[in-house]
């Protein structure tokens, strides 16, 4: 028998938070609350909020993950004297040291790719400083020909010349034979990092998400979509 989806959409309570400044799940107050839409997981998947919340309580490596990084969410924020406001203070790199630190975590591994090593050295540079033991791995460690992974001779960037293929697992294999207590990913292709993620023993936090177009900030084509990336609205994108 076929599985049944029961759709969920929460990116639609965006104009419930331009509109009210708040959603159903922000309110501590069910009487004053936005209503819940239709589609809300918090409804449709009742069951696994309540059962997944009781993984994040007691004393367990999971509930101490949840309980810092909550903690490290609170503390990237500094409020503003005789306001309500806040002002955010700490960037994704302080974020991610705040919490290894927390968490006490001492050897981290850093999947890195080719064209991020400048920036994985200056990473590397930064946790040594902070206490820490980096240890950094390329993601074409081991050179391993395009070619060997089924690809013909036309799907490389230059064809012609000699391409070595990402080897994320062996990325996370190295990872874990270093006994790393988390993993930063630095740059990994789209792919690569989901494999990377699969195959990694130790947690695994995202640094630098690859976007060649962008200065590898992908979020800048959600904010264009008004007029740059209006595009990705209007048709399917071709892959060939």
């Amino acid at each position: 028998m076929e599985k049944e989806y029961a759709e969920v959409t929460c990116a639609s309570c965006s104009a419930v938070w331009q509109k009210k400044g708040t959603t159903n799940c922000w309110s501590g107050d069910p009487a004053t609350a936005p209503p819940r839409p239709g589609n809300c997981p918090a409804d449709r998947h009742a069951k696994v909020v309540e059962e997944t919340a009781q993984l994040m309580k007691g004393e367990s490596e999971d509930a101490k993950m949840a309980f810092v990084a909550a903690r490290v969410e609170g503390l990237c924020y500094q409020p503003i004297p005789g306001s309500d406001a806040v002002n955010a203070r700490w960037t994704r790199v302080e974020d991610t040291i705040a919490f290894a630190k927390l968490m006490g975590y001492q050897r981290i591994g850093i999947a890195t790719c080719i064209g991020l090593l400048d920036e994985s050295e200056r990473l590397v540079a930064i946790l040594k400083a902070q206490g820490f033991t980096p240890l950094s791995v390329c993601c074409k460690a081991g050179s391993i020909d395009k070619k060997e992974l089924g690809l013909a001779e036309s799907d490389k960037v230059r064809p012609g010349t000699f391409e070595p293929a990402c080897n994320p697992i062996a990325q996370a294999e190295i990872c874990n034979d270093l006994d790393t207590d988390m993993n930063m990913i630095v740059g990994l292709c789209v792919g690569h990092d989901m494999l990377f993620n699969k195959y990694s023993k130790a947690p695994v936090t995202t640094l630098v998400v690859k976007d060649r177009v962008t200065g590898h900030n992908p979020a800048a084509v959600l904010y264009g979509q008004n007029f740059y990336y209006k595009r990705l609205q209007k048709g399917p994108m071709v892959v060939e």
